[in-house]
């Protein structure tokens, strides 16, 4: 079976390296961390089954990269201290776990997109 595959965009190092930590706690995870939009959009070619989003990053708002993986059916999550209600309308239905988040929030939205896998 192959690995499941995340990626986080996230710039703050220290929260990237905290959700890395628990979706590989979770699962046979790959995980790919980025710091800016321009960086998660060249990882797009490579796959991935789940997204986890902070809205605001280095080089702007992750509304319109969201956008991109909601037309192209590519699950995801954002994981952000900014609120839902200032999402586009066409978003806010998207998962959306506030900062500071717990461990299990996480754990949901990964087992959810994973179909509950775990580790062996």
């Amino acid at each position: 079976m192959a690995p499941f595959r995340v990626l986080i965009l996230e710039d703050d190092a220290i929260l990237a390296l905290d959700l890395a930590t628990i979706v590989c706690c979770w699962t046979d995870a790959n995980v790919t961390s980025c710091r800016s939009i321009e960086q998660a959009k060249r990882a797009l070619s490579g796959g991935f089954d789940l997204a986890l989003l902070d809205v605001d990053v280095v080089d702007g708002k992750s509304y319109d990269f969201a956008s991109e993986l909601k037309e192209r059916a590519l699950p995801f999550a954002f994981v952000s201290g900014s609120r839902m209600i200032d999402a586009p309308e066409t978003l806010r239905d998207a998962a959306f776990i506030s900062k500071p988040y717990d461990q299990r929030s996480i754990e949901r939205v990964v087992a959810s997109a994973s179909g509950g896998r775990r580790h062996p």
